[in-house]
């Protein structure tokens, strides 16, 4: 069982996604309606540009609108409650992570979230996640920083997770990672503080394609992703940041993408794939999209 730590270039030879086990696929979406969604205070530069700038019936509309899309790929949505004070809890990719294990064991590990204002979110999933049947786990080390799904994606189809570091999470907790998931861990070192989390930047498109935007990572960890990915994508800064193209989500075939991301489309569609458009604008505000918006459930 290899649970080892990548982190440059030099140390992937002999190891290949081939290789990895297969992984199954989840089975529905985990959602919270936006019914306290707002910008009150700035936590990174979309939201330094936009408090008290949500319109907040367009945001509903828009989360309805994606809920819909969810059901009819085929994922049944699931919904946690809101709660008042917590406005950033519509973005549910941040409170955990979850996976199987080799033995199709369901775990839910609780994120440690570096801002203040986000930690009490994470009780309310737990809640959830528990009532779901997993197995509820903690790190080890309470000084260490992780936010869940942000910065930790499983590759499609594989036991092999990519874990990202450098703003929301430490390096250090993807050790524990690895041994509870049971699967090797390829590190990715983000260097642009307005892509803070790993699925602001980065998103597997299938076993062998990824759309990243490169001028989000340090150098050592975008040779990392050429030599792991025959298809590499790179989307223009005016998609990155003005449509967030990088937050998308893929299921199956079929690639969730905001409105508007007209070269990332094209792209999408040349590897093969169906697109369909969503707005997420209102989401945008706060520095998240599509993907951020949903947390995919075993």
């Amino acid at each position: 069982m290899n649970t080892r730590i990548y982190a440059q270039a030099d140390e992937l030879k002999g190891f290949s996604v081939k290789n990895c086990p297969s992984m199954p696929s989840p089975g529905g979406v985990l959602m919270c309606p936006p019914d306290h969604y707002d910008i009150s205070e700035p936590r990174n530069p979309y939201m330094a540009e936009s408090v008290g700038k949500v319109d907040k019936a367009r945001a509903r509309a828009q989360w309805e609108e994606l809920c819909s899309i969810f059901e009819r790929l085929g994922k049944p949505v699931r919904l946690i409650e809101p709660v008042p004070w917590l406005e950033d809890m519509v973005f549910v990719t941040n409170q955990t992570f979850v996976g199987l294990t080799s033995r199709m064991e369901k775990i839910c590990l609780l994120s440690r979230m570096r801002h203040p204002a986000r930690r009490g979110e994470v009780a309310y999933f737990e809640k959830w996640f528990k009532a779901e049947n997993y197995r509820i786990v903690r790190l080890p080390d309470p000084a260490l920083t992780f936010e869940g799904i942000g910065d930790c994606l499983w590759h499609p189809g594989k036991r092999l997770l990519w874990g990202g570091h450098g703003f929301r999470t430490d390096p250090e907790v993807f050790a524990s990672i690895a041994q509870l998931f049971e699967t090797p861990v390829v590190l990715l070192k983000l260097a642009n503080e307005r892509f803070s989390h790993l699925d602001t930047c980065f998103c597997p498109l299938s076993s062998e394609a990824v759309l990243i935007y490169p001028p989000a990572f340090a150098p050592e960890s975008l040779e990392i992703i050429l030599r792991m990915f025959p298809v590499v994508l790179a989307v223009g800064e005016r998609e990155a940041i003005e449509k967030m193209a990088c937050s998308a989500a893929v299921v199956d075939s079929t690639a969730i993408v905001q409105k508007g991301a007209a070269n990332t489309i094209l792209h999408m569609k040349a590897l093969g794939l169906s697109v369909i458009e969503a707005d997420v604008s209102e989401f945008i505000k706060s520095g998240g999209s599509i993907f951020c918006l949903k947390m995919m459930y075993f």
